[in-house]
């Protein structure tokens, strides 16, 4: 369905391997993490979305009972004259978008939004929404879903439509610029209950120590190599290669390449761990 040129960030490939390739893969699912490549990411694999028009998804991940729980993730290509008018099937669910390539029109209550590349929309959960790609290429966008979890004396959080080029890099604390953060949520706001983040290493810069912490995470890479600590493995990773990590999951990373390494990522936040069972 995309066209020939290369997109701004990674997205799956689609298309089907020749019968020359070896199916020896390097995708690994365990207790503590899933590790699912580009290359494996084909037309076979994709799903068909009710209420969606000339549109497709990888999902690549869901909640998982004793796994990562609180949420699931997509890559979604629409092709011209695709969409939906009724995106969401969960009212108690609220959504962050991040445009791969293409153009798509938004519109979110009464006010309408055009998208392209770069761009990052917050939906709040029971916000009425459309999404159509009312241009003549295909679009591309990353697709997080979770759902709502309510903060006593707190007033829903508000939507946020913004784009990566407006969002500063924030260097983290002596990295020497060699690695930096993208919020696109404040991450001081307590009514947000997830956030969506670009993480970005300049080559050579690096997680220096073994992050093992509640969040959960998804992280597609968009750009550059990177090595990276999954629990026990050291995995080399690369544009379009989604990592999805449980809660504890030890993890750290080495930027390799000559350009920077750059990933998508999620993770749960700002609220208590549930006590019940």
């Amino acid at each position: 369905m995309k066209d020939a040129v290369a997109p701004r960030y990674a997205f799956p490939p689609g298309g089907l391997p020749s019968q020359d390739e070896d199916p020896q893969g390097a995708a690994v699912f365990t207790e503590a993490y899933a590790l699912i490549p580009a290359k494996t990411m084909r037309d076979i694999v994709t799903s068909f979305l009710p209420g969606w028009i000339h549109t497709r998804a990888w999902i690549l991940a869901r909640p998982m009972t004793g796994f990562a729980e609180t949420f699931a993730q997509y890559a979604v290509e629409i092709a011209p004259g695709g969409g939906c008018a009724e995106p969401e099937p969960d009212v108690e669910a609220q959504a962050a978008i991040f445009v791969a390539f293409g153009e798509l029109r938004l519109t979110l209550g009464r006010d309408t939004h055009e998208l392209r590349a770069g761009s990052f929309v917050f939906i709040p959960a029971s916000a009425v929404w459309t999404l159509w790609n009312t241009s003549d290429a295909p679009a591309g966008m990353h697709w997080i879903r979770k759902r709502f979890q309510p903060a006593s004396g707190m007033s829903p959080p508000d939507a946020i439509v913004t784009h990566a080029d407006d969002v500063e890099p924030a260097p983290m604390p002596y990295s020497f610029g060699k690695w930096a953060t993208q919020r696109f949520i404040d991450p001081l706001d307590m009514r947000y209950d997830f956030h969506v983040n670009i993480v970005s290493f300049e080559p050579g810069g690096r997680i220096p120590f073994a992050e093992t912490h509640v969040m959960e995470h998804g992280l597609y890479v968009l750009q550059g190599t990177g090595r990276y600590l999954l629990n026990r493995d050291w995995v080399d990773v690369g544009p379009g290669d989604f990592m999805w990590l449980r809660a504890f999951c030890p993890q750290a990373c080495v930027a390799t390449g000559d350009v920077p390494f750059r990933y998508l990522l999620y993770k749960d936040v700002n609220r208590h761990p549930g006590l019940a069972l």
